[in-house]
C-alpha cells in the first residue's frame, strides 16, 4: 500500500538535503578559516601564498572526492533467478471399473408460512397493530 505524503519529500530525501547543507557550510566554513588563518610562505617552501593556498584547496577537494567515492558505492545490481522447476509426476491410470450407487431420494417437506395481521385492545393506550407468523 503506498502511503500519502502529501507532496512532502520522503524522510530519505530530508535526510540528504540536510546532509548536503551540513557538508557545503562545513567545507566553506574551513575554507575561510584556512583563508583566514593562513600565513605567508617561508622563503624556504619556494611557494608564493596564492600557490600554497591552491595546491590546499586540490589536495582538500582531491580528499573530499575519495571519501565522497567510498562512502557512495553502487549497490549490486538485482538479479532474478527463476526457481527450478517442480519434479516430473507420474500418474497411474486404474483399470478396475467403478461401480456407483444411486442417491435415494428423500421426501422433502415445504413450510408454507404466512404473515398475519391483527388488532389488539391495550388497556390504557388503545387499539394496536400487530403481526405474527403462522407456518403450516
Amino acid at each position: 500500500m503506498k502511503r500519502e505524503t502529501w507532496g512532502l519529500p520522503s524522510v530519505g530525501v530530508l535526510i540528504m538535503r540536510i546532509f548536503r547543507l551540513v557538508s557545503g557550510t562545513a567545507a566553506a566554513l574551513a575554507l575561510v578559516s584556512g583563508l583566514a588563518v593562513a600565513e605567508p610562505a617561508a622563503a624556504r617552501d619556494r611557494l608564493s601564498p596564492g600557490a600554497a593556498v591552491a595546491l590546499g584547496a586540490l589536495g582538500g577537494l582531491a580528499v573530499g572526492a575519495a571519501v565522497g567515492a567510498a562512502v557512495a558505492q553502487p549497490q549490486p545490481p538485482v538479479v532474478y533467478r527463476a526457481p527450478p522447476p517442480p519434479p516430473p509426476v507420474y500418474v497411474e491410470e486404474r483399470r478396475e471399473p467403478v461401480y456407483y450407487e444411486r442417491p435415494i431420494r428423500e421426501r422433502v417437506y415445504v413450510e408454507q408460512c404466512t404473515t398475519e395481521r391483527y388488532r389488539e385492545w391495550v388497556p390504557g393506550w388503545g387499539w394496536e397493530h400487530r403481526s405474527r407468523r403462522v407456518c403450516h
